[in-house]
């Protein structure tokens, strides 16, 4: 295989002219150049360079193996800048999931602040639950993912991965206008036993959670309907068909005709969390982006609905 530098010497050399105006642009003796393009000839098995009135110029295959070299050395080039852009978080790519509440409040901000100040790393999001992104986490699909856990009733991330927790998003109690309840400042769990409820699909870690939360406080919720919408809830909200406890992510918009109201004492609550990669995480481009998440985080922590 031919050697690199020496292909770089080769080409300096035909520029120049001179194995003396080579040895001095790349800071080598004479000498050095000389037995550069000794051995590139040996390698190749023709001569390289020839002299011609007191200069040196390219044979015919010598001109061939520059013109080989400019693309070589040129493709080298642009690897080594492409490393070390994404070395320092200065370029390329960042490949982030995120289940969608936090899709549309958390990361938007995360992702303007990175932007401002990495405008050359390419982002792309993309949208699920965490028991479809992981998956595709653990299979390098991503870089960075965005998922929600309860306690005891959530999928693990596994081995490999790292966790990094943004917040406690707490669960709001929600219920028609003019409801009989409505009109307190808080409520407890149990004061909701009598009611129908609206919940998202018996199958996911929400709805397990939430079926946890009202059996320790003593009752079990009767579900009138599902939707993983969270909009949609409130909607069946609103029509009165049922109450239903919904993150606060998840209201960043509140109907008019719904009333929300904090648990006392704590109520149900999901963890937030990045994960990535073991390896990933000590990417400038992943790093900076979990500090940025974890500085995007604080403005949800303590929110009231």
């Amino acid at each position: 295989m031919l050697n690199v530098q020496r292909l770089r010497v080769l080409r300096e050399v035909a520029a120049r002219g001179s194995f003396s105006a080579a040895a001095d642009a790349l800071s080598y003796t004479q000498s050095a150049v000389s037995q550069a393009v000794a051995r590139l000839e040996a390698e190749t098995g023709v001569p390289l360079i020839e002299r011609d009135r007191g200069r040196v110029r390219p044979t015919v295959a010598g001109a061939a193996l520059i013109d080989h070299a400019d693309g070589i050395l040129s493709r080298l080039e642009v690897a080594e800048a492409d490393v070390a852009s994404i070395a320092g978080a200065r370029g390329g790519r960042l490949r982030m999931a995120s289940f969608p509440t936090a899709g549309a409040t958390l990361m938007p901000l995360a992702i303007a602040t990175f932007r401002a100040s990495h405008p050359d790393v390419e982002l792309s999001l993309a949208e699920g639950e965490p028991e479809e992104i992981v998956p595709r986490l653990r299979a390098g699909e991503f870089d960075l993912v965005l998922v929600y856990e309860f306690h005891g009733v959530s999928e693990k991330l596994g081995a490999g991965m790292r966790r990094f927790d943004l917040l406690e998003d707490p669960m709001r109690v929600a219920l028609p206008e003019g409801h009989a309840l409505s009109g307190r400042d808080t409520l407890r769990l149990r004061d909701l036993r009598e009611e129908s409820w609206v919940q998202t699909s018996t199958s996911t870690p929400y709805a397990r959670y939430v079926v946890r939360s009202c059996h320790a406080a003593g009752f079990e919720p009767r579900v009138s309907f599902e939707s993983d919408d969270f909009q949609t809830v409130q909607g069946l909200v609103a029509a009165g068909v049922g109450v239903a406890l919904i993150p606060q992510l998840a209201l960043s918009s509140v109907r008019d005709d719904v009333v929300i109201r904090p648990l006392h004492p704590r109520g149900p609550v999901r963890g937030v969390l990045a994960a990535t990669p073991r390896g990933a995480a000590v990417m400038p481009a992943v790093a900076t982006m979990v500090d940025v998440l974890r500085t995007a985080a604080r403005h949800y922590v303590g929110a009231d609905a």
